[in-house]
């Protein structure tokens, strides 16, 4: 008949083989199929706690000293729980924005979320191959431009906001609500921000039909290309279908919906605005590069993909669908 012994009852035949029969350690640890030295830690374990001690124990040490603080994890807690839609990165600065130095990293954060519930850990997704990240290499170089709906009025109205944002800096440079996405309410909007922070080199939109006219019956410039053009700026599109390259302003949107618009219906479009200025002057795009435009010495000089097509004439090569540039509608000096 054969018995199955518990892990500490096999420990404490061998013991016993030791301390009752009088063999040496080296030949139980022979028998049993383990280190010399894990014979000597159960006999060890047998004369300060007995069988019970012979059980397997937890390994996690008595203290971490590089562990987050208590008062510190309560406070990181509280603010997840009062913001749910901020993710590790916004927590992190929020913690440095109140005094936190050095504040926890990303994955501690993330621990200590999970270990409070208030995540649930899941496989990280696998990004797909063909995706090809790019990025400018100094501020002022590339926008990128969309216009994004469903912000509510509290009579039903539905307004529209025109955003724009920096390629390398991810500084918000427009934001204006507008309740039909026209061209000339989307052009007023763009100039408003030109006026105030200058024109930027290059411009990225997608194929809407207030941004272009070339996907239409009679290709032809509208009032957009136009202002881009009279401003100096090289008015560039995405391919068809291809969100993903205005991925920059498209992760904005989906920040701006989840912490201002979710839920929240307004009183009247001065009154959205103004909730709007203030989220964006408040919010941080990027935390580890707040600073608007200066120069980032040594920053990557990837190009975007090669899909993106260009609204700007050249002698080379001129577009049917772009007039020829003159000299007066170069872009002011800053």
């Amino acid at each position: 008949m054969l018995l199955e012994l518990t892990v500490a009852e096999q420990r404490f035949n061998a013991v016993m083989e030791v301390l009752r029969d009088g063999l040496t350690v080296i030949e139980v640890a022979d028998r049993y199929g383990v280190s010399r030295q894990t014979v000597q830690g159960w006999l060890g374990r047998y004369r300060t706690g007995g069988l019970d001690a012979l059980a397997d124990r937890s390994h996690r040490p008595n203290t971490c000293p590089h562990q987050m603080p208590a008062d510190l994890e309560a406070y990181l807690c509280e603010l997840r729980r009062r913001h749910p839609h901020w993710g590790q990165r916004r927590l992190a600065h929020e913690l440095a924005r109140v005094g936190v130095d050095p504040p926890p990293g990303l994955t501690s954060i993330s621990r200590a979320l999970v270990r409070n519930d208030l995540i649930q850990p899941r496989a990280r997704r696998r990004r797909k191959t063909d995706y090809r990240r790019w990025e400018r290499a100094r501020p002022m170089e590339l926008w990128q431009l969309d216009v994004m709906g469903g912000i509510w009025l509290a009579d039903g109205r539905e307004l529209k906001a025109v955003t724009g944002i920096d390629d390398h800096s991810r500084f918000c440079g427009a934001a204006g609500l507008v309740e039909r996405a026209n061209a000339r309410s989307v052009c007023r909007v763009f100039t408003q921000a030109l006026a105030r922070y200058g024109s930027p080199e290059e411009l990225l939109t997608d194929n809407g039909k207030v941004f272009t006219g070339r996907l239409g019956p009679h290709p032809s410039e509208v009032l957009f290309d136009r202002t881009c053009r009279e401003q100096g700026i090289t008015h560039r599109l995405t391919g068809v279908r291809c969100p993903t390259t205005t991925g920059k302003i498209e992760r904005f949107h989906k920040t701006l919906r989840a912490e201002l618009l979710t839920g929240h219906r307004f009183d009247s479009l001065a009154q959205a605005q103004q909730l709007l200025d203030a989220w964006v002057r408040t919010t941080p795009n990027v935390p580890t590069r707040p600073s608007p435009w200066p120069s980032q010495p040594g920053a990557s000089s990837d190009r975007p993909p090669r899909r993106l097509r260009s609204r700007r004439s050249s002698h080379a090569s001129r577009s049917r669908w772009a007039r020829p540039r003159s000299p007066a509608g170069c872009r002011p000096a800053a």
